[in-house]
């Protein structure tokens, strides 16, 4: 390889991001680029003579990329396993069973043109700018600019199917075998919860369970041709929003396009805060500890998830850990705390007996328990989770984010508001009625905020107001 990794579309910089690499398929990212990184991620994890684990989702330029990246592996002396089609919580089983590296050829949720790569090391440790990943950025560039050296041994490719060894390890963290028989529309987005959700929930590799799945855009197809695969967006829930209630489902679930992520709709078509799942699969977490005599297992939670988390979780015995958002960070507190679940507001849920990481498919799965378990419906099931009013994320385009939150701090900080910088900087009424955070973007000119309030009421006042000293 003789091209520059600063001549255009071989630009390292516009592709390594903070915890993955992900860019524009043939610009910002290319077969040439992925099979430096495939061997500068042997070298720089220290690979040669183990075993590399590679899969990748529906894109278009997933198989050609696994194959890059396999050929840079191999020739710095790993051995690669293709694992074919998979969903990233695919990988990260996969990892965490066999105790090897692996990559994960997804751009997630982002449009068509779009592919990346997440990485991890044995066990599903993830990869980050701070524990490797720059270090991987820059041994690519030199491979791109001088080639790479092939060692006197290089590795062997060979292929493993890990579908049906992830089915049954979910199966086995949750029972759903005497649920009451429940109608459940799912829609796959085209991702990669169309081939993982009939192996995990339906009897296509396993035994059949009481449940009647209703597909919805199972096909896998990485250009998306149905909406895109991102449920945090309120406009790609409607269609499901509409088949729960045409087809008198119990439940409805989305994922995202490479299926970690997972929203939930109840039975009149509304959608169940991740909050509420948060607090409701912590719940059941929290139980079966202590049933084995943990004491206070420890529950993770970011700052902008609802208070009731923390709250439902000191009242159920657990010990609440609130942290900064952001999955390398919570999977790396999830393990310093031995924490037994986290959540975020954002649908990614972490669990311990998944090697600390996050798979939307198990959380669903928790969610099915806890409503066949009981006669409720969703919507009343989850009421106790959901005891407070949310504004959702709102983003305002400010160039002085910096000054804007000095004068919203100038207007609040005064008795009775209790400030803090964990992550951007939240504000918390000392009575419990409210808070709100204001999140920098670190890319965009974006400043976020993220309320809640005891009431409707408090939390469009509150947000109004702090809106228009932001926007002022």
């Amino acid at each position: 390889m003789t091209n520059n990794q600063n001549s255009g579309p071989l630009d390292l910089s516009a592709s390594f991001k903070a915890y993955d690499v992900r860019g524009i398929v043939g610009e910002s990212i290319t077969e040439e680029m992925v099979e430096a990184i495939g061997a500068a991620f042997v070298d720089t994890l220290e690979l040669t003579g183990q075993t590399v684990l590679v899969g990748g989702d529906m894109r278009p330029s997933s198989p050609s990329f696994c194959k890059a990246f396999a050929r840079g592996a191999t020739l710095r002396g790993a051995s690669v396993k293709l694992l074919d089609l998979i969903s990233t919580d695919e990988l990260y089983f996969a990892s965490g069973h066999f105790n090897s590296a692996g990559a994960m050829f997804t751009a997630s949720h982002n449009p068509a043109e779009y592919n990346g790569i997440k990485m991890t090391r044995a066990g599903a440790v993830p990869l980050s700018s701070e524990t490797g990943l720059k270090e991987i950025q820059e041994l690519t560039a030199q491979y791109l600019a001088s080639g790479i050296p092939s060692v006197p041994t290089p590795g062997q490719i060979g292929i493993q199917d890990v579908l049906k060894d992830y089915a049954g390890y979910l199966r086995s963290l949750v029972d759903l075998s005497s649920s009451r028989p429940l109608k459940v529309v799912v829609d796959a987005g085209n991702g990669m919860a169309g081939l993982t959700t009939p192996a995990v929930l339906g009897d296509q590799l396993l035994s059949a369970l009481p449940l009647e799945i209703v597909p919805m855009y199972f096909e896998l197809d990485g250009t998306f041709p149905n909406h895109e695969a991102n449920p945090l967006e309120p406009a790609n829930l409607i269609d499901l929003q509409a088949a729960v209630v045409a087809h008198g489902a119990d439940i409805g679930l989305a994922f995202d396009g490479d299926a970690d992520r997972c929203f939930v709709i109840d039975e009149k078509g509304d959608p169940v805060s991740p909050s509420a799942v948060t607090a409701l699969v912590a719940r059941r977490e929290i139980a079966r500890a202590r049933a084995t005599g943990e004491e206070t297992p420890a529950i993770i939670h970011n700052l902008i998830t609802s208070r009731a988390v923390p709250e439902l979780v000191e009242a159920d015995g657990g010990r609440p850990v609130r942290t900064r958002v952001g999955h390398s960070f919570i999977k790396a507190v999830m393990a310093s705390e031995g924490a037994v679940f986290g959540g975020e507001h954002s649908a990614h849920y972490y669990f311990r007996d998944f090697y600390n990481a996050d798979t939307g498919m198990l959380a669903a799965m928790h969610v099915l328990a806890a409503l066949g378990e009981q006669p409720l419906p969703l919507s009343e099931l989850g009421a106790e989770y959901e005891p407070y009013v949310a504004s959702g994320e709102i983003n305002s385009t400010v160039e002085d984010k910096a000054g804007a939150v000095a004068k919203v701090r100038a207007e609040y900080e005064h008795d009775g508001v209790s400030i803090d910088e964990l992550d951007g900087t939240t504000f918390s009424a000392d009575s419990g009625d409210w808070w709100f955070n204001l999140r920098a973007s670190n890319t965009e000119p974006y400043l976020r905020y993220n309320g809640e309030a005891k009431d409707r009421a408090t939390m469009e006042s509150v947000r109004d107001a702090v809106l228009a000293l932001v926007r002022g």
